[in-house]
């Protein structure tokens, strides 16, 4: 039933994609935006955007929470589009200039020190971006990646990923954390997200309240000492964005597992409040 359920959302998929191609990113974009957030209320999914911008930002009334969810679906949709796109986004000068780099001197200082580091974020508008201009700024780089349920569609995103976001790749889970150590010690740095629910973490506070978050910064720093590097991205008219690279966190020595993970929860808080609509709210974050 589910493969059924699969395929039938990769004709979809596969469907709009090549519409989009033809309408090009301005029209594709719009377009998109626009089909999800109409589809999206439909979910349940809703319901759990919807519940977790409840508990994290208790002081929006009910219109400014609509609206907000409102705005992520149709950023939600907007990324699909890019996807058509994103070896333009790679490759092509018109696209790259639409990327606006804030402290480009962060990687070119951790080039030169020859030392990795743990690049850190959550799934803001447009996430796969980050990677790839970590990748294409001369950053020895992997990335820790969720394959998606859907059979069919995962073959497709996997190549898109390792083709044009960044070669390296290494799916989430404790293999591949055995993995990632073993390019750490190569000399790559590692870039992952934060703010996924994961079984294998611990309870941190996160917007006050406990949610499994993974200890894969917070182990690497107690065993290297390596710096993090929060990394932010958002999105802006005409289908630009702003990347900030912000400054390296070292820990002292006496931090903890739990202490570490704490503080880089509260990082990535300030980022998400920064502009709540454009991070992805579905994700069931605090589920016991």
């Amino acid at each position: 039933m589910n493969n059924f359920k699969y395929f039938f959302q990769f004709l979809i998929i596969i469907s709009l994609l090549s519409i989009f191609k033809l309408l090009g990113i301005k029209y594709s974009t719009i377009l998109s935006g626009k089909i999800f957030e109409f589809f999206g209320p439909f979910f349940r999914s809703n319901k759990i955007s919807f519940s977790n911008l409840s508990r994290a930002i208790p002081e929006l009334d009910e219109i400014k929470k609509n609206k907000m969810i409102r705005n992520m679906w149709n950023n939600y949709g907007r990324i699909l589009a890019e996807y058509v796109f994103i070896k333009d986004y790679r490759k092509s000068k018109k696209f790259s200039d639409k990327i606006i780099i804030k402290n480009q001197h962060e990687l070119e200082n951790i080039k030169k020190s020859s030392k990795p580091v743990i690049f850190v974020s959550g799934h803001f508008n447009n996430f796969e971006l980050m990677a790839m201009h970590l990748e294409k700024s001369g950053i020895d780089l992997v990335a820790i990646y969720r394959p998606l349920n859907n059979i069919f569609l995962n073959p497709i995103m996997e190549y898109i990923r390792k083709r044009y976001i960044c070669g390296k790749q290494v799916k989430k889970g404790i293999s591949g954390t055995k993995q990632l150590l073993k390019f750490f010690k190569n000399g790559t740095s590692i870039a992952l997200m934060i703010d996924q629910r994961v079984s294998e973490g611990v309870y941190s506070k996160f917007f006050n309240k406990n949610a499994l978050t993974t200890t894969i910064p917070a182990q690497f720093v107690k065993k290297f000492n390596v710096k993090i590097v929060p990394i932010y991205i958002e999105r802006n008219p005409e289908n630009k964005f702003t990347i900030e690279i912000n400054k390296s966190i070292e820990f002292s020595n006496n931090e903890t597992l739990d202490t570490i993970t704490l503080k880089l929860n509260e990082v990535l808080e300030k980022m998400i409040l920064k502009n709540p609509d454009q991070w992805i709210w579905t994700h069931n974050r605090w589920k016991n």
